[in-house]
């Protein structure tokens, strides 16, 4: 492995002999989860917002989600790219690349006078958070012993539950007294702190390699992720410029050419995503629980506000500060479930927090037009408790299953398939929720019955896939280590 890495970067490297220094370690984690917090809550904040966008811009639910579904998108085609990135270039200019994009699009969309540009904003945010969740991740395993790898991703799932927490509840207040572009222009100067921040501080922690970049698969994966999420965002749209069938069976022939182009490559260690990876049983079925997962989560993230607000009729503030609570409570408990998964592994969590999750879909299913928003309260509550007991076992016991050398392609792997299966969610969601609520009121239902109908159609599907979440808790256990902390080219 090539150790040159003043190609890379002129700032001063750490030898992998070096990495044991644990003031610098800690120094490097906290900036990316200073900066991972930031990106987080970003792409939670418009989930309130949605309603009040379709008003502002004056456009329909199956326009306004592609905020959401747009930056997941982007986000899944960008995440295979940061296989390559981390393992050609240093852990400093790489992060200041991706806060430098992420800063952009946020000031591009504060000044978006449409939904296109508004849109576009969101994709170039995205191609930054994209880089920096794998990279957080990547980092994390190299530096990380594996026995306080629990503990270590319970802090990151802190991040990962409070900045959702709270992204709804600023995004509440500020569309309660102040115009949408609000949610923008504070969230500018927090990003451009953790760039400054970043820029004097971050230091290199791994050893760029040569790694090939494969064209064909950066066009593969584009048509593959985009074909699918949009054909699963248009299935019932009649007068979408093409057809969600075929979108989507464009982005499954593209999915199957590039997996098929991977498998190819990976023989010579060009590959734009290593798929050996799932070689290991273990990381295959963390990686469908985890699809599950996040697809129940996103979709229910969507849903929720425009039930609570177009259905239940609260404000968008009353709307923040309803799901506050449950996210709060997946951050208090994010480092406690860490330290329990390194003492009990992963199946004594995962199978109790999946059944929590799959029980309140499947009671969400019940919700109606006259029902008490206390047990909204309720149930989101008890499912954040059930998501903090399954995302720091799945995201530990996933990498911690692959081998140092293919931490890159595992933490990109995740991502990708974190991005794609949340997108996913949304789309099939709401293409759902759409054509039963477009049913309904052809058939007579009032507005309020109809949408109500159709949001509990969506509720249903992520009720339905959790059961099989459900089944592969019980084959998940905890990983054999992979090397120490520094090992990462070894």
């Amino acid at each position: 492995m090539s150790t040159e890495s003043t190609t890379y970067s002129d700032a001063p490297a750490i030898a992998p002999d070096d990495i044991s220094h644990a003031g610098r370690n800690s120094l490097v984690i906290n900036i990316l989860l200073v900066s991972a917090f930031v990106v987080i809550l970003n792409e939670t904040i418009m989930s309130v917002a949605i309603p009040r966008l379709m008003v502002s811009l004056n456009v329909p639910a199956s326009s306004a989600q592609w905020l959401t579904t747009a930056f997941l998108l982007t986000m899944a085609v960008v995440i295979p790219v940061t296989g390559f990135l981390l393992q050609r270039m240093n852990t400093r200019p790489i992060f200041i690349t991706a806060m430098s994009l992420f800063s952009l699009g946020t000031l591009a969309a504060a000044l978006s006078p449409n939904l296109g540009v508004l849109v576009l904003a969101r994709v170039i945010q995205a191609s930054g958070t994209a880089i920096m969740m794998p990279l957080l991740m990547t980092t994390v395993m190299t530096l990380v012993p594996p026995a306080e790898r629990g503990k270590t991703m319970g802090n990151i799932s802190i991040v990962m539950s409070v900045a959702p927490a709270i992204g709804p509840t600023i995004s509440g207040v500020i569309l309660n007294y102040l115009e949408w572009r609000w949610m923008f222009i504070m969230v500018l100067p927090i990003a451009l702190g953790a760039l400054f921040l970043g820029w004097r501080q971050m230091v290199n922690v791994t050893t760029p390699r040569f790694a090939p970049l494969d064209g064909v698969s950066v066009v593969l994966s584009a048509f593959a992720f985009g074909g699918i999420v949009y054909g699963l965002s248009n299935i019932v749209v009649p007068d979408a410029p093409v057809p969600g069938w075929v979108s989507l069976l464009v982005g499954v022939v593209a999915m199957a050419v590039f997996i098929w182009r991977q498998i190819s490559l990976q023989k010579h260690d060009g590959a734009l995503l290593d798929l050996r990876t799932f070689e290991n049983k273990n990381f295959t079925v963390a990686i469908i629980m985890m699809a599950i997962a996040m697809a129940a989560l996103f979709g229910t993230i969507i849903l929720l506000p425009l039930y609570l607000q177009n259905v239940l009729g609260l404000s968008t503030l009353q709307t923040g500060l309803l799901l506050l609570p449950g996210g709060l409570l997946m951050g208090f408990l994010g480092p406690r479930v860490g330290r329990l998964y390194d003492r009990l592994g992963p199946t004594p969590l995962l199978v109790p927090g999946m059944v929590i999750v799959s029980v309140v879909l499947w009671a969400m299913t019940l919700l109606g037009p006259t029902t008490w928003f206390g047990y909204i309260l309720a149930g989101h509550i008890v499912m954040s408790i059930g998501f903090a007991f399954l995302f720091t076992p799945l995201f530990t016991v996933s990498l911690s299953s692959v081998k140092p050398q293919l931490y890159s392609h595992g933490s990109a792997m995740v991502g990708s398939v974190q991005q794609v299966a949340g997108a996913a969610g949304v789309a099939l969601f709401i293409a759902l929720m759409s054509g039963r609520t477009a049913s309904l009121a052809a058939a007579g239902a009032s507005p309020t019955v109809a949408l109500s109908g159709g949001i509990t159609t969506g509720f249903l599907c992520g009720a339905i896939l959790s059961l099989f979440a459900v089944v592969a808790a019980f084959f998940i256990r905890k990983s054999a280590d992979h090397g120490a902390p520094g090992g990462m080219g070894h």
